[in-house]
């Protein structure tokens, strides 16, 4: 049987981490999809994969982890560079960064839910407001540093997917379910609600001009 009894902090860290990675790695595809040279790279792979978890942290009154652990911006400008220095080899298969940010979506979602059930405890609300603004923050910050309308407002189902993540994440801590087991079961869901809207084109009703 698996042991789920390490510690919770150190466990949302390495999330926290994998997700500033794959969120990394969609800002600075997005840079250089945009002719961004390296500097421009690493400065959208930090934004991304960090701008979502600090401003959550500004939020619930706490002093922001990426400005605390330099390992967070270190990830992003390792990222940065190694995509600087790679895209061309892996540039015909971007379906794998679509990949990394529904990974990036799921992780972040149920981190910032986690932090927000440290700070105020079973309260959805709060909980709802942590996990969405820590996973599209840096992913509507990227998409405004390169001119486009924001991913959450026009693409397949997103926002959605964090949302409904959350829901279950919130669902299976109220049936007292550890809270690790609880986070892993939301980052599947909503990645997997993500990768599903992307395969399947499921997106949500829009105005249609007669």
């Amino acid at each position: 049987m698996v042991d789920f009894s390490f510690e919770l902090g150190s466990f949302i860290a390495i999330l926290d981490y994998l997700g500033t990675i794959a969120f990394a790695v969609t800002g600075a595809s997005k840079a250089i999809a945009h002719k961004a040279d390296i500097f421009g790279i690493i400065v959208l792979a930090s934004v991304v994969g960090v701008a979502g978890g600090v401003t959550r942290d500004v939020i619930f009154g706490r002093f922001p982890n990426a400005f605390s652990d330099p390992i967070y911006i270190g990830l992003a400008v390792a990222v940065g560079v190694a995509m600087f220095f790679l895209y061309a080899k892996f540039k015909s298969k971007m379906e794998t960064w679509l990949v990394f940010d529904a990974v990036g979506l799921g992780v972040f979602s149920i981190i910032g839910a986690s932090i927000a059930h440290q700070v105020v405890g079973m309260e959805f609300l709060p909980m709802l407001l942590g996990g969405l603004i820590t996973a599209i923050g840096g992913g509507i910050l990227r998409d405004v540093f390169v001119r486009e309308i924001p991913i959450v407002f026009v693409k397949e189902v997103y926002a959605v997917a964090s949302v409904i993540g959350i829901i279950v994440f919130y669902g299976t801590l109220s049936y007292g379910v550890e809270i690790q087991v609880a986070s892993i079961v939301g980052i599947v869901v909503t990645t997997g609600i993500r990768l599903l809207a992307m395969k399947f084109n499921w997106n949500l009703p829009n105005v249609r001009e007669s």
